[in-house]
């Protein structure tokens, strides 16, 4: 159980990336909090234990394989999460990939996979979600963003650009639906340690580097991601939009 508690009961909710890392934990986190939830992610392994962990705990949720980098995908999820739940008041952009590569190593292919992503992947599924949501005139979308849409740091060329479309976008999107009562904002962590960066922290070089970066010392865990989450989530929210809530430490501020 995460450290934040609100009642989501009688909400749905769509979290895409959700087979592992951050999205995993937000989707776990809001079914805790008594949210239906549809699940979507690119490998229908990681969805099925996923499934299985809501379920054993007493959750409801509906999986649905999508690639998010495919405009038919997101429509077809969409969809059909909307017609499992018979609406969708909540979306967690949590979809994304990283590849590291060096400025002048970056491919055409590396940079259009990144942002194909994590930004233009982000979008439609904002899009198609927002559809939905202003016909009931209510609805929150919530973007996992990233420190790095706010600082550099090497080997990100596309990611950082990536990150940093996203939190402006999530502005553009909050004034646009504003009128329909749908508030759009972004969690921005900083290096959160889950199953996909452990590996990173096994250089010492590297972890003792992003450390250092952190003013309170230590790396985040995903409770500090998915607290920020079920917050933005919440009726406690319902004034905030076009935000970014960084989840770094202090690093931005350093």
């Amino acid at each position: 159980m995460g450290k934040v508690k609100v009642d989501l009961k009688g909400k749905v909710a769509l979290v895409t990336g959700a087979g592992k890392g951050l999205g995993r934990a937000a989707a776990i986190a809001l079914a805790e909090a008594g949210a239906r939830v549809g699940i979507a992610s690119r490998t229908l392994s990681d969805l099925a234990s996923l499934e299985e962990e809501i379920r054993v705990a007493g959750g409801d949720c509906f999986v649905h394989p999508c690639d998010v980098s495919s405009v038919e995908e997101i429509r077809r999820m969409v969809d059909q999460v909307h017609d499992w739940g018979g609406k969708i008041d909540l979306l967690v952009n949590s979809a994304g990939i990283n590849i590291q590569a060096h400025t002048l190593e970056v491919t055409e292919e590396q940079w259009d996979k990144v942002l194909d992503v994590n930004l233009k992947g982000a979008f439609f599924c904002c899009q198609a979600a927002a559809r939905k949501m202003v016909l009931r005139k209510e609805g929150k979308i919530i973007n996992l963003s990233s420190a790095m849409a706010m600082v550099g740091f090497y080997r990100r060329a596309a990611y950082c650009s990536s990150k940093g479309g996203l939190s402006q976008l999530t502005k553009v999107l909050a004034v646009e639906l504003a009128p329909y009562n749908i508030q759009v904002n972004c969690v921005a962590p900083t290096f959160i340690r889950t199953p996909l960066t452990a590996p990173m922290f096994e250089d010492k070089v590297f972890y003792d580097e992003v450390v250092r970066r952190i003013p309170l010392g230590k790396i985040g865990e995903p409770d500090d991601v998915t607290g920020a989450i079920l917050y933005l989530a919440s009726d406690s929210a319902d004034f905030v939009t076009g935000s970014s809530v960084l989840v770094d430490g202090g690093w931005v501020a350093w």
